[in-house]
C-alpha cells in the first residue's frame, strides 16, 4: 500500500475506540509493568546462573514472568505459549538441556545489561546460533519490555498484518524471519513517526489489528475496491464513535473502579494525619470535583526520590507517608484486573531497595472474588523474598464499608490492619 493510504489507516486506528491504540497502547497501567518485567527477567537469570532454575515451566520464575506479560491485554494475549513445556515435543529446550538452557540465560543477561541497539541485535544472532529447539522469535516479546524503542513485540497477527501491508511473506518460528520483519516495522515506523511512536508497541499494535481483520486491506487489482475500502473503513470509524466495544467498556469500568479505590485511600489517609503519595501516571485522574491528586504529595519525600528504585516507587498505587518524615507508614497496591505480580514487584523494590528510610505494612487491595489470585501470586516460589514483607489482602468490601468509620473514629493504622487479612504460605 503506499503511504497516503497506510497513513489514512493509522488515523482511522488511532481514533477507533475499539482497537489495540486506545485499549491497550495508551492504557496507563501498560508503563507500570515495564519495571516488574525487567526484574523479574533478572530474576530468570539469576537462578540460570545459579543452577538453580529447574526442570519445569510451572512454578519457575519464568512462568511468573511470561504469566505477567501475557496479561498485557491484546497484543500480548497468548504470550505465554510459547515457553508452555511440550513434553511429547521437549520443546522449548531450555528445561532439561543445561546448555540450552545457559545459552537463554546469557541471551537475557545480554539484553538486560545492554545500552546500545546493536548489542541486543547480537544477542538474538547468538541465541539463533544456538539453535534451541523451539524456542523462537516468541522470545522477542520478553525483549521489547526491556528496550521498547528497539525491540517490536511478535506473534502469529503481527506478523500477518505485516504481510498483509507490505506485501511481504514472513514465516513464523525463525529469527532471521523476525529481524527482516522488524527492518521493515522500523521503516514503517520512521515514515508514520507523527502517528504512531518512538515506542515500537505502537506500530505493533498497528499490525496486530490489521492482521487480526479489524482493518480488512483493499484488492487493488479490483475495479473500485479501494473506494468501497476507504467507504469501509469510514463506516468502522462512525459505529466505533458511537458505540464502544463491550471489552472497550469493561476496561474503562476497570479504570474508574481503580480511580475510586485509590480515591477512598487518599481520602483516609489524609484523614488519619498522614501525607500521601498518588501514582505518578494517575495524579491527573478525575475524581471528585477535581484530581485524584488534590491534597497529596507533589513529589516524594528526597530519602526516597534519591534511590535507585525510584521510578518503581513512584508507580505504587498510594502511599501513606508520616507527616514530614520519609518513613512510609503503608503502601497500596489496587489490583482490580491487572496483575498482581507488578503490584507485588513493585512493593519489594520499595521494601528492599530503599536504604535510610523504613517501609513497613504493605497492601493489596483488590476485589473479593481475587483471593485466590492475590493468594497463588504469593505462593510463587519467586517471590519467596515476599515472605520477609507484612503484606495483607485488602477485599474492595471491606474498605468500601469501613473506611468513613475508621476516618472518623481511628487512629494511625488500627483499623485498616483490623480488616486486611494477613497473606503467607500457611495462612
Amino acid at each position: 500500500m503506499n503511504r497516503d493510504l497506510v497513513a489514512n489507516l493509522i488515523r482511522h486506528w488511532r481514533e477507533d475506540p475499539g482497537a489495540s491504540y486506545r485499549t491497550w497502547f495508551l492504557w496507563e497501567e501498560r508503563i507500570k509493568n515495564f519495571r516488574s518485567i525487567r526484574r523479574g527477567l533478572q530474576a530468570v537469570v539469576d537462578e540460570i546462573r545459579a543452577d538453580t532454575f529447574g526442570n519445569a515451566y510451572r512454578g519457575s520464575s519464568l512462568e511468573t514472568v511470561v504469566h505477567s506479560v501475557a496479561e498485557q491485554r491484546q497484543v500480548f494475549k497468548g504470550a505465554d505459549h510459547a515457553f508452555l513445556w511440550k513434553p511429547k515435543l521437549r520443546i522449548p529446550d531450555i528445561y532439561e538441556d543445561r546448555a540450552n538452557q545457559v545459552a537463554f540465560g546469557r541471551f537475557l543477561d545480554a539484553c538486560l545489561c545492554c545500552n546500545a541497539e546493536a548489542q541486543v541485535l547480537a544477542a538474538v544472532h547468538a541465541l539463533d546460533q544456538a539453535r534451541i529447539k523451539g524456542l523462537g522469535p516468541a522470545a522477542a516479546n520478553l525483549l521489547y519490555f526491556l528496550h521498547p524503542t528497539w525491540v517490536p513485540p511478535f506473534n502469529t497477527a503481527i506478523v500477518k498484518g505485516y504481510n498483509a501491508l507490505t506485501g511481504a511473506k514472513v514465516k513464523l518460528g525463525r529469527w532471521d524471519e523476525y529481524l527482516a520483519m522488524r527492518r521493515g516495522i522500523v521503516e514503517l515506523n520512521e515514515t508514520h513517526r507523527a502517528l504512531l511512536s518512538n515506542d515500537f508497541g505502537a506500530a505493533a499494535g498497528f499490525l496486530f489489528d490489521v492482521g487480526s481483520g479489524r482493518y480488512p486491506l483493499p484488492d487493488l487489482d479490483a475495479d473500485g475496491a479501494l473506494a468501497r475500502w476507504r467507504e469501509d473503513l469510514d463506516r468502522v470509524r462512525a459505529e466505533a464513535a458511537a458505540t464502544a466495544s463491550r471489552s472497550v467498556q469493561a476496561g474503562r469500568e476497570a479504570d474508574h473502579t481503580h480511580t475510586e479505590v485509590q480515591g477512598w485511600l487518599r481520602d483516609l489517609g489524609l484523614a488519619l494525619g498522614y501525607d500521601v503519595w498518588i501514582a505518578s501516571n494517575d495524579g491527573n485522574r478525575p475524581y471528585g470535583s477535581g484530581r485524584l491528586s488534590d491534597g497529596c504529595l507533589d513529589r516524594l519525600p528526597a530519602s526516597l526520590a534519591a534511590k535507585g528504585s525510584t521510578e518503581t516507587v513512584r508507580l505504587i498505587d498510594v502511599l501513606w507517608i508520616g507527616k514530614g518524615t520519609a518513613d512510609v507508614a503503608a503502601a497500596f497496591e489496587v489490583e482490580h484486573t491487572t496483575s498482581i505480580y507488578s503490584g507485588i514487584v513493585r512493593m519489594l523494590d520499595l521494601a528492599l531497595g530503599v536504604e535510610g528510610a523504613t517501609a513497613r505494612n504493605f497492601f493489596l487491595v483488590a476485589p473479593d472474588d481475587r483471593e485466590g489470585d492475590v493468594r497463588a501470586q504469593f505462593a510463587r516460589p519467586a517471590f519467596s523474598r515476599v515472605a520477609e514483607l507484612d503484606l495483607r489482602y485488602l477485599p474492595y468490601s471491606e474498605l468500601r464499608g469501613h473506611r468513613e468509620a475508621i476516618a472518623r473514629f481511628g487512629s494511625g493504622l488500627k483499623g485498616v490492619l483490623a480488616i486486611a487479612k494477613p497473606i503467607s504460605r500457611g495462612a
